[in-house]
């Protein structure tokens, strides 16, 4: 129980067999030794799902070539049996390799050509990296909705902003405490009011003033909100429009700091807070404020345009032969614009897009 106890959420057994020895010992006053610890950890590594238990990416992966065999002896073909027996050759013996997509050199290591090579691969790319994923409970799994602050619609051509209800709440002092107060005073006919009603009124007004401050504060975060959004909305317009990321302007905080009067600081936390519901989808306010780049014409671009358009060549590129970023970097200037080969390579990467090596396929 030790064991499959400290076997994490995706599978994975991180935790080393001499900290299971201690813990064992320490806890339970049970003396063992790492060798018996990896004994039954072999025996748990043969339950389902296949894969469980693994230490690592390696071990996990090979762990369910293994099972393959097994399991599907009698009906597996010849041609499939033959790829995940080079599969686990791979994984056992040229994993870095694999991992860094050196085709070439496998065929060579292994004396296959490339169509073994990519029947191989294929069954790995089959595999699950995280053998355990599919078991969490619905209540295990954290659930997270975002719900957008902002609602835009576009009503005939005219943009129409709201704050989303959640953030619009509609608040008010209770009466019961008005009412309290005039009753006090309505009681008292000209009578000295005693100590403990001196403090029960003066506690009342304390709780009224706090409720008006806090419904104050609310109703200056939701106009400093509608301030800046609204801010925007009008200086990306064209986006809210049509939903065309190349139609995103080039907007820096100090834009939307300079339109509202608000502090950059500001602008700031709202930005990198919020969300807004559009015809398109939910977005991130943050995601609407980029640098700009110049064209070869001189005119001012988004670089969110540039990200956009780099993504779409990517997209289009022959896998077995990928774009490196210098020749992207020359199909960007083609287009007209203006981009070292440094800035590319900075938005592949802000991207989580690869080098071309790793984006290779067969």
């Amino acid at each position: 129980m030790q064991i499959i106890g400290s076997i994490d959420d995706d599978g994975y057994l991180r935790r080393e067999s001499a900290a299971m020895v201690d813990d064992l010992l320490f806890s339970q006053n049970i003396s063992t030794h790492e060798k018996e610890i990896n004994r039954i950890l072999t025996r748990i590594q043969q339950f389902d799902p296949p894969g469980i238990g693994a230490r690592d990416l390696r071990e996990c992966l090979l762990l369910q070539l293994h099972h393959r065999l097994r399991q599907d002896e009698d009906t597996i073909s010849y041609e499939e049996k033959l790829a995940v027996q080079i599969a686990i050759r791979i994984i056992d013996q040229y994993f870095d390799e694999f991992t860094k997509k050196h085709y070439p050199k496998l065929c060579r290591q292994l004396n296959i050509d490339e169509e073994d090579l990519k029947a191989a691969v294929d069954e790995i790319l089959k595999l699950n990296p995280k053998p355990a994923s599919g078991f969490a409970t619905r209540g295990d799994r954290a659930l997270n909705y975002v719900v957008p602050d902002f609602l835009v619609s576009n009503r005939d051509g005219e943009l129409e902003l709201t704050l989303n209800a959640r953030n619009a709440p509609d608040l008010r002092i209770n009466d019961q405490y008005r009412d309290m107060l005039k009753a006090f005073h309505s009681g008292r006919n000209g009578r000295r009011p005693s100590r403990k009603e001196k403090e029960a009124v003066l506690f009342i007004k304390q709780k009224i003033d706090s409720a008006k401050w806090f419904i104050d504060a609310i109703k200056q975060r939701q106009q400093t909100m509608m301030l800046t959004m609204g801010s925007i909305l009008r200086h990306q317009e064209d986006y809210f429009l049509t939903g065309d990321q190349k139609k995103l302007r080039p907007m820096i905080l100090k834009d939307i700091a300079d339109t509202t009067g608000l502090d950059i600081s500001t602008v700031s936390r709202v930005a990198n807070s919020k969300y807004v519901q559009t015809e398109f989808g939910t977005k991130r306010l943050k995601d609407f404020f980029s640098e700009s780049l110049s064209t070869q014409d001189g005119e001012e671009v988004s670089t969110l345009e540039v990200k956009k358009i780099l993504t779409d060549i990517i997209g289009e590129e022959n896998k077995r032969r990928p774009l490196s970023d210098e020749k992207l970097k020359t199909i960007l200037l083609k287009k007209g614009y203006n981009i070292a080969r440094r800035t590319v390579a900075k938005y592949r990467e802000q991207l989580n897009i690869p080098v071309a090596r790793l984006r290779k396929g067969l």
